[in-house]
């Protein structure tokens, strides 16, 4: 019965830090939503040396670890700019995701039938009305699914920037199992409530495609 107590304790004190790891999480997808939007737009739509500067930027931030890329904005570029660790982990987690989901946005876009884009012009929009009003809306629909597993993947990359000493759920952990002598159950304790938050953001985001899912 004290084991289920203390457990109990060591989960109350895991969760205080959900609210961190939730904080962190949504700074990044949105930052990475919003690049990822603008340059998912750049390489379908920006011709030449946009689309060129776009997949760059894809391919050079792909292929550096998250890691590398908190330690960069962290220790490089908060030295000029003041950041505290908090936020200078989620903006590395979004720069990161970014590429990721100017991929999934980018393929999205594409699969809009053109003739979409082809009818708003015949009728007298602009391009980017047309874009607006008729390519990202159903775009946005069609990236529901890929996107939802990149939510996922930023929710437990969240745990990275434990090493700038923000209390999310690992660090928690960590104090608990420095200060308990056992690894094991602060540990995983931590990975069930990693479980819990992206099991329900799975289940949130299936919901969401299902209400919005576009009938071919």
């Amino acid at each position: 019965m004290e084991g289920l107590q203390n457990f109990a304790l060591l989960l109350q004190y895991l969760a205080q830090g959900t609210g961190v790891t939730l904080g962190v999480t949504f700074i990044a997808l949105t930052t990475g939503f919003i690049l990822g939007t603008l340059l998912g737009l750049m390489r379908v739509y920006g011709g030449g040396p946009l689309a060129a500067l776009a997949a760059s930027y894809s391919v050079i931030i792909r292929g550096i670890p998250v890691i590398v890329v908190i330690f960069i904005l962290y220790f490089v570029i908060a030295s000029f700019v003041n950041l505290s660790p908090f936020l200078a982990g989620a903006l590395a987690l979004g720069i990161a995701s970014s590429a990721y989901q100017s991929e999934v946005l980018r393929g999205a876009i594409i699969s809009v039938p053109p003739g979409q884009m082809t009818a708003a012009r015949a009728i007298g929009m602009s391009r980017l009305k047309a874009i607006r009003h008729i390519v990202l809306p159903q775009a946005l629909r069609l990236a529901i699914p890929p996107w939802s597993n990149e939510a996922a993947i930023v929710l437990k990359d969240s745990s990275l920037v434990y090493v700038l000493g923000v209390p999310e759920i690992l660090r928690r952990a960590q104090y608990v199992s420095a200060r308990t002598y056992e690894p094991f159950i602060a540990y995983a304790a931590a990975a069930a409530i990693y479980f819990l938050l992206t099991f329900l953001t799975n289940r949130g985001l299936d919901m969401l495609e299902r209400r919005y899912k576009i009938q071919m």
